[in-house]
């Protein structure tokens, strides 16, 4: 937890704050600002109900229901039944993170002063995330429009008193219990506030901003486990050289060039086949185009980067109220940009791991990894040395290859054809968050490998990023001997790619990495 406080005010937030809400349990308040802007969008809509003018959502139905007048005196039953019947997800729940970043953009949204609701009703939101009360929000439910409905309608019932709530153990806690205990009291909902804390794609987008986190760490985590595979494999240095990636000029192919070639300076290893006549003139692809492929996933996350910064400063609500007074029905509840860019980046970071993948094979492989022992087993025969850790890694590619397969474009209509058109981005966004999870396992298992090759290379020494990654698994891996009980290992293998402390201690011996 961090004591770190955010003012949230009419022009939005920023990545850094809803990775720090969502992960570091930062404080939330809203500003004097957007305080004023959400009270002139209230007044706005209390004199529409004043007119009786027939507005979407104010005084009428939902959906296929929006013909449907509501008279005056059941409108905020209207938006209590809302929450009700739209909080008909199911399955698991959705991990705290997703739900905290989810509840912060829906607050984010509603400050920017254009859907019409009280300032206490993001007061409401607020002082759940503040008071750590995270609502129980099933994995299944969201079709991507209008935006995360039955999520973020999970979200507001407890707000209600209602719902469930998830406890520190994993289990279900009553809404209104978890109220109590904090001290806060149900809100009862006037016109508007209902659909205005439903309609957004603020899963989808708190997803996307998680995951676009995770892959930046990922992708410079990659280059490291590259060039310990190159390193351990004798490859050559020579193709990731400057002036070769500026006659192609990505930028991310650049900088994943210089970070590999930065990792694999001052390495006897290296130097003891420089100018050796017998070294293969060609390295394989999954060792020489490492740039090109890390990198390729790097530009792909600016775009993502790009996408997510243009919906940070986007309204998401339907209808919007105009500070002329006029209320407009849009169609920015529809999550296709963040659909699509969710799909992009699955299928860049699949390719990361699957080239990943094929570099631990080779150096698993007597006749193509130049010397080492089979398997990387001093003892291969009696023991197996990394065989089936080869296996786990094939497996969980074959995996992220059927996760790459686009979500976006498998709409399906809903309510009744009046939204005949759906963008799936919380499936597309759920997805990329598993695909970055098996990422992590499959940089796991070369980080192992690269590793035990280097090893393996002794008397050589190794460069000073190699010797930072030897140091930092024999603690948990120990030296190449006879086979151990081989899972553990791997685990900690994934805390060193997710975690920060490896990437520091390589950067404090060789400089920063991009």
């Amino acid at each position: 937890m961090t004591s770190t406080t955010i003012a949230i005010s009419p022009t939005g937030v920023s990545p850094d704050d809803v990775v720090a809400t969502a992960r570091r349990g930062a404080r939330l308040e809203l500003s004097p600002a957007a305080l004023d802007a959400m009270t002139a969008s209230r007044h706005l809509v209390e004199a529409i109900e004043r007119d009786g003018r027939p507005v979407y959502g104010v005084s009428t139905g939902f959906g296929a229901l929006a013909d449907t007048p509501i008279s005056p005196e059941r409108r905020s039953e209207l938006q209590h039944a809302l929450i009700r019947s739209h909080s008909a997800g199911i399955g698991a729940p959705m991990p705290r993170e997703v739900v905290r970043a989810m509840m912060l953009l829906r607050v984010r949204s509603l400050a920017m002063g254009r859907s019409g609701v009280r300032p206490l009703v993001a007061q409401a939101l607020v002082d759940l995330l503040n008071h750590d009360i995270t609502p129980w929000v099933p994995e299944h439910g969201s079709l991507g429009a209008s935006g995360d409905l039955a999520p973020l309608a999970h979200c507001a019932l407890v707000l209600l008193g209602e719902g469930w709530v998830l406890g520190d153990d994993g289990s279900r806690v009553a809404g209104g219990e978890a109220l109590s205990r904090a001290g806060l009291r149900p809100i009862r909902l006037a016109a508007k506030e209902g659909l205005a804390l439903i309609n957004g794609t603020d899963g989808m987008l708190g997803m996307l901003l998680l995951a676009a986190d995770d892959a930046a760490h990922l992708f410079t985590m990659a280059d490291l486990t590259a060039a310990l595979s190159i390193e351990a494999m004798l490859g050559s240095d020579r193709p990731f050289q400057p002036e070769l990636h500026a006659i192609r000029p990505h930028p991310g192919q650049s900088v994943s060039a210089a970070n590999i070639h930065r990792l694999l300076q001052n390495s006897s290893i290296m130097d003891s086949h420089r100018n050796d006549m017998a070294h293969a003139v060609q390295d394989a692809y999954s060792m020489r185009c490492a740039p090109q492929v890390a990198g390729a996933a790097r530009d792909t996350l600016g775009h993502v980067n790009e996408v997510a910064a243009r919906e940070l400063v986007s309204i998401v609500d339907n209808p919007v109220v105009l500070p002329d007074g006029r209320v407009e029905s849009t169609g920015n509840f529809h999550g296709a940009p963040l659909g699509f860019a969710a799909d992009f980046l699955a299928i860049a970071a699949a390719e990361v791991g699957a080239i990943a993948e094929r570099r631990v094979d080779r150096l698993l492989d007597v006749c193509r990894s130049r010397d080492l022992p089979p398997f990387l087993s001093p003892d291969a025969g009696v023991n197996s040395g990394l065989m089936i850790a080869q296996y786990t890694a094939a497996g969980i590619v074959a995996e992220n290859r059927r996760l790459a397969n686009p979500a976006s474009v498998d709409s399906l209509p809903t309510s009744g054809m009046q939204e005949d058109h759906v963008s799936m981005g919380w499936a597309a966004t759920r997805k990329l968050r598993t695909v970055l999870d098996n990422l992590t396992s499959l940089l796991a298992v070369e980080l192992l490998a690269g590793v035990r090759g280097l090893q393996l290379r002794a008397p050589l020494t190794a460069s000073p990023a190699g010797r930072v990654a030897i140091e930092a698994v024999a603690r948990f891996a120990g030296e190449p001997g006879p086979d151990v009980f081989l899972a553990p290992v791997l685990e900690s293998a994934r805390e060193s790619v997710r975690g920060a402390d490896l990437r520091a201690a390589v950067e404090k011996a060789v400089g920063p990495l991009l």
